[in-house]
């Protein structure tokens, strides 16, 4: 089946399987090799993606749930000429360890900063669900505030 998909601002032509994972979709047939694959049930999150502005783990996403949405992987959420300020912050605080989950964090951070532009702990540990096997959460609780100031500064 053909899909067109609206990808990171770009509609893109698709042949798979109504069932098949947005995730083998986005890698293997687009080569968007941003969007990681982790647990492939949905647990860990190092598959984040957003789907009209919303965090999804595009491993249990069917891409034939997706061709009216539009979705946003990590090669497409920085403007033409500056990092997402959650990008600038995940630099600034040396977030990354292994990194291989911190798109899918980054992608989950920056759909929780556009709903609660100002989250508290307990919003932060209800939202952000995703692993990190290096353990680096208390960097990247410093760097969602960096973020979070980062975005005041730029919307004044």
């Amino acid at each position: 089946m053909t899909f067109a998909l609206r990808i990171n601002g770009q509609t893109r032509q698709v042949d798979a399987p109504p069932d098949q994972p947005l995730l083998w979709v986005l890698r293997v047939q687009l080569g968007l090799k941003g969007t990681k694959f982790g647990c492939g049930v949905g647990a860990c999150g190092a598959c984040t993606v957003h789907l009209d502005g919303q965090a999804v783990r595009s491993c249990v996403t069917p891409v034939g749930a997706v061709e009216q949405a539009l979705v946003i992987t990590i090669e497409g959420l920085a403007a033409k000429d500056a990092l997402h300020p959650v990008q600038q912050a995940w630099i600034d605080e040396d977030v990354a360890q292994c990194g291989y989950c911190q798109a899918g964090q980054i992608m989950a951070v920056a759909s929780l900063l556009a709903e609660t532009p100002n989250p508290s702990d307990d919003e932060i540990d209800a939202r952000l669900t995703n692993l990190c096997r290096c353990g680096a959460y208390t960097r990247i609780r410093t760097a969602i505030r960096r973020a979070a100031e980062l975005m005041k500064e730029r919307a004044a």
